[in-house]
């Protein structure tokens, strides 16, 4: 089945550690990029595509009106007959209040993923987000009274100052809520963002005590009930975002990006949406830049599957054209990194440890070389 991103472009106010594209929002731009959204989806129509997900990023998704979501959702389900869905909102906790969850709620949204990031004032400060704790806090409350079964929260880790302890208490904070799934991102100064700074970058936990903050967040989690299913995701059982596992299992799903800087794997090619507003909405149908004609199933099967708890499987990676040679070397560096913690290997199946996947860009690189 297939996943429709709709990337919503507006912020409030861009954090300076985002690399997202995005722009400030105003009430007749959103009503104009709506319409372009549409006409996007309209254009899809008698393809006979199946999707199963619809889930709305940015930026922030929730300075939309639950009105103009409706639509979206509306237009979805018409082309892309949209079949038992996980529809995802992303919320920022200032650009909500009870109304306008219910009204979500109402419009065909079932899961809220909120931008939490932290239960320090200080670290949400910091972060340059426009809430404190207890607005957080209320969001989460008002969502789930809106009817919300499905929440997730982003949590931010290995901040400039962050010790165990300020973490222990954003975890603890946030799995005492009703949600059911974390995302919890390191901090990683993008370029050409606010936090591109050397004074930033001197301020950030080494690489030891990112590597303990990282682990503890593993611990914490699996404690209050999160599993880990992928390097920065756990999840109540049941709730593992399904929409996001479309672009780690991306041999046998698709998804469809649909927004400026929306990007798109279908029919066997990668492509995107340039990252510009003003041609999004005035073009007939969005431009669709090509950034890969012809991607190596079996090295995508491995590079993005170990990302997952449960790693990949050598059948399907041979299945996918993984050359017998490759495998055997494969297996025999899966063999190596086993004996140092860092993989566990279980029949053909192979897949990182917590530890391993602290250092997984260098671990795949050595699988795929």
């Amino acid at each position: 089945m297939t996943g429709i991103y709709i990337h919503v472009p507006f912020c409030a106010r861009k954090c300076p550690y985002c690399a997202f594209y995005s722009e400030a929002y105003s009430a007749s731009m959103a009503e104009s990029y709506t319409e372009a959204v549409l006409r996007n989806i309209a254009a899809y129509e008698g393809q006979g595509i199946a999707a199963d997900t619809l889930y709305f990023g940015g930026g922030t998704p929730s300075l939309l009106a639950p009105a103009q979501t409706e639509e979206i959702i509306n237009a979805a389900k018409r082309v892309f007959a949209l079949d038992n869905a996980e529809v995802t909102l992303e919320c920022n906790p200032c650009t909500v209040n009870p109304e306008k969850l219910s009204a979500f709620r109402t419009a065909g949204v079932n899961r809220l993923s909120v931008g939490f990031q932290s239960a320090d004032d200080g670290e949400l400060a910091l972060l340059g987000r426009l809430h404190n704790t207890d607005r957080a806090v209320k969001c989460v409350l008002d969502a789930a009274e809106a009817g919300f079964e499905n929440i997730s929260c982003d949590l931010m880790t290995a901040l400039p100052g962050q010790t165990p302890q300020k973490l222990a208490h954003s975890i603890k904070t946030i799995s005492e809520l009703p949600v059911k799934h974390i995302s919890a991102y390191i901090l990683k100064p993008e370029e050409g963002t606010p936090f591109d700074t050397e004074k930033l970058r001197a301020s950030l936990p080494d690489e030891d005590e990112t590597a303990a903050l990282y682990l503890e967040t593993v611990r914490l989690c699996e404690e209050a009930g999160f599993l880990q299913y992928e390097i920065s995701n756990f999840a109540k059982p049941g709730f593992e975002s399904r929409h996001n596992l479309k672009y780690w299992r991306c041999h046998r799903d698709d998804y469809i990006g649909i927004g400026p800087g929306a990007h798109s794997f279908f029919g066997g090619v990668r492509f995107a949406c340039p990252e510009e507003l003003g041609s999004f909405i005035e073009d007939s149908v969005q431009q669709r830049t090509v950034t890969d004609e012809a991607p190596d199933r079996a090295e995508e099967y491995i590079m993005l599957g170990l990302r997952l708890r449960e790693g990949i499987d050598l059948k399907i990676a041979l299945s996918l054209g993984l050359p017998e040679q490759q495998a055997q070397k494969l297996v025999m560096l899966a063999e190596r990194l086993e004996g140092q913690g860092l993989c566990r290997i279980d029949g053909d199946r192979i897949a990182l440890t917590p530890e391993g996947m602290l250092v997984s860009n260098s671990v795949i690189s050595g699988f795929l070389s």
